[in-house]
């Protein structure tokens, strides 16, 4: 079975929180505040590898989390950092954000990795927040929690060829004979149902060859086995059409190739464009071989090769193979696709919006907020103490001014409604 199109969902692990605490030893006074840090969640990694060809793995297990950093303890010990995941995916999937739909990574080489998720955060221990007008803080900060996010993985092909044609044309006859594929070949339609991979060799180099699924009239609107497969070939650089040209299931060889093209050419513009050598196959069953030739010639007025061959007996195959050859080494390398936005979040400690809700009563909020609360602990007045002290050093209380807050206004910052006074 095989699966080319998935959305999952990943999630770092959390930050540990900070540790409150004091050394506590006998004949020691006031040892202070030894409180350790929170250990930082793990993050959630995406890997290219060479050795996976689908998602398939995906169709059951959707869900990943990195493991969650403990909290620090007394005598100033860290908590420890959350294990990293390392989700691997074959080469050429590309991921994107399932919301806003962004291309996030191209996973394009093997070993290529993505970071999609920072882990938490850890919080620090009151150790952090001694000072010396604070000597026995009696807060830390709570470690960083990490929310839920989906992200699509789409499969799509890095091949230097790619064999179409309509079904039971020959392609995955081709391909096992060309290559070390071991493709499933049956005589009826619809055999192939997943993109084959094979590496031929020529000379001391090599390309890669995709055999794709059979196309039919209708296949870039999604008939037959629908235009997912179509994605595949978006990389590919050279078409190599294979056309029965036997007549044994009554076809013909121009209609083949102008439903085929007219396919390609609707799914993406692109595909329509790449160069194309007609491949001509069971040779072995035609009679005239060259009439077929002259009348493909008569109809169609494309300039393109056309090699004629029997995978069977592998008439005229090694021709087509350094015929593909020579034209690949003409043509340009395959790039990565553009990445419109590298990171699925983007951390935000600095803004800050303040919003008037009605006379005298205002709303503070944005990233520097949000991670400035993790370590204030609104019920203890030292922590409180902390939390005006960053206000004032910090210049929110200038921004507070700027925005038209006076003394005695009401400022909600979170669940926390606080009367101002400069």
């Amino acid at each position: 079975m095989n699966l080319d199109k998935v959305t999952i969902t990943i999630k770092s692990g959390n930050g540990g929180s900070g540790k409150v605490s004091f050394h506590r030893e006998k004949y020691v006074e006031k040892g202070g505040p030894d409180g350790g840090d929170g250990g930082n969640g793990g993050s959630v990694f995406f890997v290219a590898d060479k050795n996976k060809n689908t998602l398939i793995d995906f169709q059951y297990v959707k869900k990943f989390e990195a493991e969650n950093g403990t909290g620090g303890l007394g005598k100033l010990q860290n908590g420890k950092n959350g294990k990293d995941i390392f989700i691997k995916v074959p080469c050429g999937t590309v991921i994107k954000d399932a919301t806003t739909k962004q291309i996030l990574a191209d996973m394009y080489e093997d070993g290529q990795k993505y970071l999609a998720l920072p882990g938490g955060r850890g919080g620090k221990g009151n150790n952090f927040f001694k000072s010396p007008t604070r000597q026995s803080p009696r807060f830390s900060q709570l470690g960083e929690t990490t929310d839920y996010y989906k992200v699509t993985l789409e499969l799509k092909t890095i091949a230097d060829v790619a064999l179409v044609g309509k079904p039971n044309v020959g392609k995955s006859t081709l391909l096992s004979v060309i290559t070390n594929a071991k493709p499933k070949i049956a005589d009826y339609e619809f055999t192939t149902l997943s993109p084959n991979l094979g590496v031929v060799k020529i000379y001391d180099d090599s390309f890669v060859v995709a055999d794709i699924p059979g196309l039919i009239d209708g296949a870039s609107e999604g008939a037959g086995l629908g235009h997912e497969f179509l994605a595949h070939i978006e990389r590919t650089r050279l078409v190599v059409h294979v056309i029965d040209a036997s007549g044994y299931y009554g076809n013909d060889i121009v209609d083949d190739y102008k439903t085929i093209n007219k396919e390609l050419k609707k799914y993406n513009e692109r595909l329509s464009k790449l160069p194309q050598i007609v491949v001509f196959t069971k040779l072995d069953l035609i009679d005239d071989i060259g009439e077929k030739i002259k009348y493909f010639r008569s109809k169609v007025k494309d300039k393109v090769e056309i090699v004629p061959i029997s995978s069977i007996s592998r008439k005229n195959v090694d021709d087509l193979i350094k015929k593909v050859y020579s034209t690949l080494i003409t043509l340009p390398k395959s790039e990565p696709m553009p990445v419109e936005q590298s990171e699925l979040i983007k951390r935000d400690t600095t803004s800050v919006k303040i919003e008037k809700l009605e006379p005298h009563v205002y709303v503070l909020s944005g990233g520097y907020l949000n991670n400035l609360q993790r370590g204030i602990v609104f019920n203890d007045t030292q922590s409180l103490a902390y939390f005006q002290l960053r206000l004032e050093k910090d210049g929110i209380m200038d921004k507070l001014k700027e925005a038209g807050v006076e003394d005695g206004d009401t400022v909600i910052f979170g669940s926390l409604q606080y009367e101002i006074y400069f």
